[in-house]
């Protein structure tokens, strides 16, 4: 189950759950959403709460956001170079979609500096969704919470495989294609 929180803005569209667990059970944690429109045209987009992972979406059928949720994040996820295990674990997770008020007013800011640079990196007329997926990698390569100590700054890029890899795949022996035990805790 993963709990999906729209800005303020998106409440009306996306009716909120009534019995919200605490968190998700995702290894990406709770998924913000807010709408923004860049040169008039509206996209979504969506921060990881726990690794602050940015994905861009164009802002079609946001009603059907919670159903599409699951696939955008296997997309990105890919994209990342993240494996297929940790991939089909954390989409299993996410099912079903709970819709609940945004709570974490760091992710929220987090999500205002990344529309804020949103635009700069986007040519008026000359982009499309692949040009959204090369802005999505830059975003996720700034530091964030860069005013608190250094091993408490986060950059997204790194913090998503960190985080999957430890909720889906750090005590699962994996088998290497030499049949060594890759990942098996000594004991």
């Amino acid at each position: 189950m993963v709990i999906l929180r729209p800005t303020r803005k998106l409440r009306s569209l996306l009716p909120t759950t009534d019995v919200v667990p605490s968190g998700s059970d995702t290894a990406l944690g709770d998924w913000y959403v807010n709408r923004l429109v860049v040169h008039r045209q509206p996209l979504l987009l969506l921060v990881s709460s726990t690794s602050l992972l940015p994905m861009l979406a164009p802002a079609r059928d946001v009603r059907g956001l919670p159903d599409r949720l699951a696939a955008l994040v296997e997309s990105r996820l890919k994209r990342c170079g993240v494996g297929d295990r940790a991939i089909a674990a954390e989409r299993e997770a996410i099912a079903p979609v709970l819709i609940a008020p945004t709570v974490d007013r760091s992710v929220l800011g987090i999500m205002v500096d990344f529309a804020k640079a949103i635009p700069y990196q986007l040519r008026p007329g000359l982009w499309d969704e692949a040009t959204l997926h090369s802005v999505e990698e830059r975003l996720a390569e700034t530091p964030c919470h860069a005013g608190r100590a250094f091993d408490r700054v986060i950059f997204p890029e790194r913090k998503a495989p960190d985080l999957l890899r430890a909720k889906w795949l750090d005590g699962a022996p994996r088998r290497s294609p030499g049949r060594e035990i890759i990942g098996q805790k000594p004991g």
